[in-house]
Parts: C-alpha cells; sequence; structure tokens
C-alpha cells in the first residue's frame, strides 16, 4: 500500500472535523504533573485524581483533602503538546482478510497520526512484531505527515508478535508519557493487557483499536477444516459445529470483555472494526474517547 493510498483528500476533509473532537489524556511525570491537550494557553486546572505511592506531595490539593478525606492531586492542562505513538502489529496474523486487517489497520493509523499532527502534536510510528522496531524522531505538524505514511506504507506482515514485550519497551524508552495508540487484532496470547495497564500506571493515556476479519467475528464454516496458524505454522484440526462455533464466539467475547474492562479501568479508549468497514465510523467513535 503507497502512502497515497493510504489518505485521500475527500477523506481528510472528515478527519478535519473530527480532529477537534480528540481529546488526548497524559499525565507528564514530571513535578509539575500535567494532562496535556495540545500547546498554547496558560496552564488550567483539568480535574483531581487519587493521589497514588510515588505522586509529588506538591500537587496535593490540601482543602479537598481536609474536606473530604481523601488524598487527590490536581490535574492541570498544560502548555506542553502530546506524543502520539501508534504502535502497529504487523504479525501474520494480520495479513488474513478482505482488504486484509493489516491494510485497515494502516489507513487507520495514518487517520489517527493526521488529526494528531494536524493540531499541531507529535506523531511517532512503531511497527509491533516479537520485539519492538527501530523508531525514528517524531515529527510535530502537518510537516511531518509524509514521514508518518512512509513508515506505515512499508509495514508488511510477517512473523509473530509480542504485544506486551513492544508495549514494555515503548514505556521503558518513552522521556515522558503521552498518548498510546495500539492497532492490532489482540490475538496475542501473551500477557499484553498487563503490559498496557502498566503503561496507564504510568501515565499514559491508552487507546486500543481492535481490526478482526469478517470470517473471525461470524465464521461461516462448517464440517471439518484443517486451520493453520498464521504465525508459528501449527495446523490444527477443527469440526465446526453448533457447539464449536458457540465456544469460539464465547472466547471472542471475553476478548472483547477484557479490552473493553482494561480501558474503562484506566480511561483509555477501545474501538472495535472489521476490517472490511468502512474507517470513519470507529474514528468517530476513538475521536470521541469511545469505548465499545
Amino acid at each position: 500500500m503507497t502512502s497515497d493510498a493510504l489518505l485521500d483528500p475527500a477523506f481528510v476533509h472528515e478527519l478535519e472535523a473530527l480532529r477537534r473532537q480528540l481529546t488526548v489524556r497524559a499525565r507528564s511525570g514530571r513535578a509539575g504533573e500535567h494532562a496535556t491537550r495540545r500547546r498554547g494557553g496558560a496552564a488550567e486546572f483539568a480535574e483531581h485524581r487519587a493521589y497514588g505511592a510515588g505522586d509529588d506531595l506538591r500537587r496535593m490539593d490540601w482543602l479537598a483533602f481536609a474536606r473530604t478525606g481523601s488524598p487527590v492531586l490536581k490535574v492541570f492542562h498544560a502548555e506542553e503538546d502530546t506524543l502520539v505513538r501508534l504502535v502497529v502489529d504487523r504479525s501474520a496474523s494480520l495479513d488474513v482478510g478482505t482488504p486484509t486487517k493489516l491494510a485497515t489497520a494502516k489507513r487507520l493509523a495514518a487517520s489517527i497520526g493526521y488529526m494528531a499532527l494536524a493540531s499541531s502534536e507529535r506523531a511517532q510510528v512503531h511497527a509491533a512484531g516479537e520485539a519492538l522496531d527501530a523508531s525514528y524522531e517524531p515529527g510535530r505538524g502537518r510537516a511531518s505527515l509524509p514521514r508518518v505514511l512512509r513508515e506505515l506504507s512499508g509495514l508488511e506482515a510477517a512473523g509473530k508478535t509480542d504485544l506486551a514485550r513492544v508495549v514494555d519497551a515503548i514505556v521503558k524508552r518513552a522521556p515522558r508519557p503521552g498518548m498510546l495508540v495500539v492497532v492490532s487484532d489482540f490475538l496475542d496470547p501473551g500477557p499484553f493487557d498487563v503490559a498496557l495497564a502498566r503503561a496507564a500506571s504510568a501515565g499514559h493515556h491508552i487507546a486500543l483499536v481492535q481490526v478482526l476479519a469478517d470470517d473471525e467475528l461470524e465464521p461461516p464454516y462448517e464440517g471439518d477444516f484443517a486451520f493453520e496458524d498464521a504465525e508459528t505454522g501449527e495446523v490444527v484440526l477443527v469440526t465446526v459445529d453448533d457447539r464449536s462455533r458457540g465456544a469460539y464466539l464465547a472466547r471472542l467475547e471475553g476478548l472483547f470483555a477484557k479490552l473493553r474492562a482494561l480501558a474503562k479501568r484506566h480511561r483509555g479508549t477501545y474501538v472495535r472494526t472489521s476490517s472490511a468497514a468502512a474507517i470513519l465510523e470507529p474514528l468517530r467513535r476513538f475521536a470521541s474517547g469511545g469505548v465499545d
């Protein structure tokens, strides 16, 4: 997929309206903690949040503590910008569907990157496989969009994925928190939810975008099949009937529930879509901070 195919002028017009709705919640992790949105304007009070071990006592709202008996910190909107990290799963399991899950994932990431850059934020693409691929210095503003599109267009589906390892590596390298957007099918059996919870605890605004193929959402199969794992090559013999289909759909719903609970618990975002569906509607839900 070329850079030009990721965003067309008509679609960019739709994104211009959406980008004004995009809300980013991230803590700087510095002594003067902030909830950042975009540059400009003096720091202003945003909200309270519960005090946690290791938080800076200078941010404590002692009057609110005296009034309620609950220790809370003051959180401010900052003048600093936000770094939107676009983590795109490029494992072999994304190379299915029509169009492929990866093709849709790249278009979604490109759209989110555009919304961030057009709002004078910074954006950076991270390719997620078994480890974190080499990253580049993030850019700011619309002039950085071609680099983001080039990075995304060059992604190819191959190998396994280890989202937990990738997320932990990003958090470890991050000089300060920002918006952590993970675009994946989330079929990774590893503890990615634990890693994402750690990222949220470190101050990152976690945003989860799940892309699945139609056949994964509504299996059309009936009878005996040999399914090959796209990432490991393992072949599993399965008899598909109403019972096995029901068990599969129950496990899938369990995955949805886990992602939903993770987003709600950490005030994050979670949207889900099919690779064959139009991407504007999930982007609307993403910009509004929705949880599917």
